[in-house]
């Protein structure tokens, strides 16, 4: 079987190995990256063409420049997304903007969830996470119309205690999470709100909620730039 060649613009396959050897700790945070004469040596590239792989990584926040001194790694970490159902609002923590509140008939992969369990209809939370005031994920989250209308999920203001609490109070706890993570381009809307520089692709989970009996009580669309951020799961081993 025939190996796909890598047919990016060179100063795209230069910044990747890059970013691959920051994101694996062999250049270090704080570290002074090779000087652009010894890059240029090493990739044999023009000079350009390491500029371009440069100003890409500064982009996406993996380096900094320092004029007169050189370019260095990001002294910070990939901040880590911890994967729960519901992120706690606090100081300099997670915040929530709540962008849209809408009752209708849901898209047609978050309709095959609902429809089985006769719920044809839903409610769906547009919001945006935010960690320290930076943009972190998009999501849309739909709710069954049968449980959430006439509820505070289909209000238009924040929830205190966040949606767990809300189907809890309805008699449908929270007892379980599935995640279908994908990897795709963004949308026009995403490189907005999510403030993403060019050519960074998305995370895409797609999770499912259930109660008892295994009803789906939620559906969520999460959207999170793939550039600074990385997902932590745990789960005990049986």
């Amino acid at each position: 079987m025939a190996k796909r060649l890598d047919s990016r613009p060179r100063h795209q396959q230069i910044a990747a190995e890059l970013r691959a050897q920051i994101m694996a700790g062999e250049l270090k945070a704080g570290e002074q990256l090779p000087s652009t004469a010894q890059l240029v040596d090493r990739f044999n590239a023009a000079n350009a063409t390491i500029q371009r792989a440069l100003k890409a990584l500064k982009d996406e926040g993996f380096v900094r420049g320092h004029p007169g001194k050189g370019v260095y790694v990001r002294e910070r970490q990939p901040f880590v997304v911890e994967v729960r159902a519901y992120k706690l609002p606090g100081p300099h923590g997670y915040e929530y903007e709540l962008l849209d509140v809408r009752e209708g008939v849901p898209p047609s992969d978050v309709a095959a969830i609902f429809v089985p369990h006769g719920d044809e209809r839903a409610v769906v939370r547009h919001r945006l996470l935010l960690h320290d005031g930076e943009p972190v994920e998009l999501s849309w989250s739909y709710y069954p119309a049968s449980i959430a209308a006439g509820s505070a999920l289909a209000g238009s203001r924040k929830i205190r205690g966040g949606a767990p609490k809300v189907l809890a109070d309805l008699g449908f706890p929270q007892r379980r999470f599935t995640d279908r993570i994908s990897v795709r381009q963004p949308t026009e809307v995403e490189v907005r709100e999510l403030d993403l520089p060019p050519d960074v692709p998305v995370f895409r989970q797609f999770r499912v909620i259930y109660s008892d009996a295994d009803r789906p009580v939620e559906v969520s669309i999460l959207i999170k730039g793939g550039h600074l951020y990385e997902l932590s799961y745990e789960q005990p081993v049986e």
